[in-house]
């Protein structure tokens, strides 16, 4: 390549306005993969988690099945557990106000979704700045190409030489910008399909463990396919 062309001499001959283009790229491709590596580290810690969620159902009594799901407030599968729970307890506490309006099952209904709905929040945060950098990143590098195509002609045009060697050179630079804003959407949307897929998994399972969860606040036991007898049981207030 001929080193009076290529990154350093955009950057070096460049304007305001292709500066600003070549540092927004260059921030979003920054901003992107930090968003996919923490949102990857996270899906695999909500996975390790959604493992712990046999031997929940298999622990002694609640509390122990609480030790089971190992995390803090950040564990999804644990803070339903404790929603429900609290839910539970509290209709208990105040049957004689709620009796005629909400029965048990649709108020720990309403409590697993909401955690349920936090996880789900929790979870999709992030998201939103990768479909953007998906899609607006490829706009953002062809301004640039736009823009560093009308300065060269506008030079060459001033120069008066319109010879191909001429031409060429401050073109093909130019096309430099649409080719990293390329470079930024593509790892951009790969991620963001990558981790919608892997959301939708732990979702998924965060589901039916909130279903196995209402059945347990509300008849006191896991309804389970396998009968199995070992399963964790609740005592009825």
């Amino acid at each position: 390549m001929n080193p009076e062309f290529g990154l350093s001499h955009v950057w070096t001959q460049g304007d305001t306005v292709t500066r600003v283009v070549f540092c927004a790229l260059i921030l979003m491709s920054l901003v992107s993969w930090v968003v996919i590596v923490l949102k990857s580290l996270d899906l695999l810690r909500y996975k390790r988690q959604s493992r712990q969620i046999e031997s929940f159902w298999h622990a002694a009594d609640m509390a122990d099945g609480l030790q089971q799901l190992h995390g803090d407030e950040r564990n999804p599968f644990r803070a339903m557990v404790i929603e429900g729970r609290e839910a539970a307890a509290h209709h208990r506490a105040t049957r004689a106000q709620l009796h005629d309006s909400l029965d048990v099952s649709d108020w720990i209904s309403r409590a697993l979704r909401n955690s349920f709905d936090v996880a789900t929040a929790r979870l999709q945060a992030g998201l939103a700045v990768l479909a953007s950098v998906g899609s607006t990143a490829p706009f953002v590098g062809l301004f640039g190409t736009v823009w560093g195509i009308y300065h060269a002609l506008m030079g060459i045009s001033s120069a008066g030489e319109a010879s191909i060697d001429k031409v060429a050179g401050p073109i093909g630079e130019a096309l430099i910008m649409t080719a990293l804003g390329l470079a930024v959407a593509i790892p951009a949307v790969l991620g963001y399909n990558a981790l919608v897929r892997g959301n939708k998994g732990v979702l998924g399972l965060l589901n039916r463990f909130g279903n196995d969860l209402h059945a347990l606040f509300v008849t006191g036991a896991r309804v389970s396919p396998a009968n199995d007898s070992n399963v964790l049981h609740i005592k009825k207030g």
